[in-house]
């Protein structure tokens, strides 16, 4: 028996949204009286025996090429072989963009059950229930497991990376892996420093902001405070900005501990992908923006004003 970690990896380099898996894939181990394991594919370029610092106890590594590539119904079919081999009677995931994909296909592979998006860790005092966000994060489920295998995606910024020290047992796991059905022509990296979806600060701005020439203040304040930028969906489709930056409930959906609004009014479909940010401030000259029924913090005001004090303000205190 096992509490098995998709340890999820990028150009060979672990995502931060793993080692939050692992934290909380090791306390749920630990609840359970077990051992937590994970598993990672493809070419890695780090030292993997160092992740047992987060509570994982032995890495199974399918070093296979093809791996390289992700391919959700190629990487459904090991991670199941993984499982079964460990005896994992649950499996977490992060609830990013491959995590999404590949939880549900190995629910239905493995018959068990799944909670998608977990805020929180499960009650395992008398059976499995796990907290959720549910209604575009206006609201929490408690969802009742009661399959011998339990599937779990845990939300970015949901649980705290916690490291424990030790390391890890690394062990080359030989699996069946199909050809991926998926053929990639081309490949277009998203600019910025920091990934958005990983980012624990996010600086966004909208319409307010009155053209792309401006942006330039948003980018400053994002880089004094070590922050991704991010805009509204009119701003990506009026191409101001990229659309890998659009958050919204069409966009990415996100959960930085702060998320700053700058010049945008908060209309519904942009809440529905920020309002799990646990601190959210927004800026806007118009005190009637809907944004700030939403904000813990708000200042009324021209964000050409305000945002340069802001900038400057965090520079002096940063040295």
């Amino acid at each position: 028996m096992s509490v098995l970690v998709f340890i999820d990896q990028s150009e060979g380099h672990v995502k931060k949204s793993s080692l939050e898996a692992m934290s909380y894939g090791a306390r749920i181990a630990e609840q359970m009286g077990t051992e937590a394991h994970g598993a990672i594919f493809g070419s890695i370029s780090e030292d993997l025996a160092a992740l047992g610092k987060y509570g994982v106890r032995k890495i199974h590594h399918v070093n296979n090429g093809i791996l390289n590539q992700f391919d959700a119904q190629v990487y459904t079919k090991v991670i199941a072989q993984v499982a079964e081999a460990t005896g994992a009677t649950v499996v977490v995931f992060s609830n990013n963009m491959d995590g999404k994909a590949i939880a549900p296909r190995l629910s239905a592979r493995l018959k068990a059950g799944l909670v998608s998006g977990a805020v929180a860790l499960p009650d395992t005092n008398s059976g499995f229930t796990v907290k959720k966000n549910v209604f575009s994060g206006k609201a929490y489920a408690n969802i009742s497991v009661s399959t011998p295998v339990k599937v779990i995606s845990l939300n970015s910024n949901a649980y705290k990376i916690t490291e424990t020290g030790g390391t890890a047992e690394v062990i080359p796991f030989s699996a069946s892996v199909d050809a991926p059905r998926i053929k990639v022509k081309s490949t277009v990296k998203a600019s910025g420093e920091i990934p958005l979806t990983e980012a624990e600060i996010v600086v966004s701005a909208g319409r307010g902001l009155k053209g792309p020439e401006n942006w330039g203040m948003v980018e400053e304040l994002a880089k004094v405070l070590h922050a991704a930028t991010a805009c509204s969906r009119p701003v990506a489709d009026a191409h101001w900005r990229p659309h890998n930056e659009h958050v919204g409930q069409t966009g990415f959906a996100i959960a930085p501990n702060l998320y700053i609004a700058i010049g945008i009014s908060g209309a519904i479909q942009h809440l529905a992908g920020v309002n799990r940010s646990k601190v959210i401030v927004v800026i806007n000259k118009d005190p009637e923006a809907p944004f700030f029924k939403a904000a813990d913090y708000g200042i009324v005001g021209d964000a050409f004003e305000v945002v340069p004090k802001m900038t400057a303000a965090i520079k002096k205190i940063r040295g």
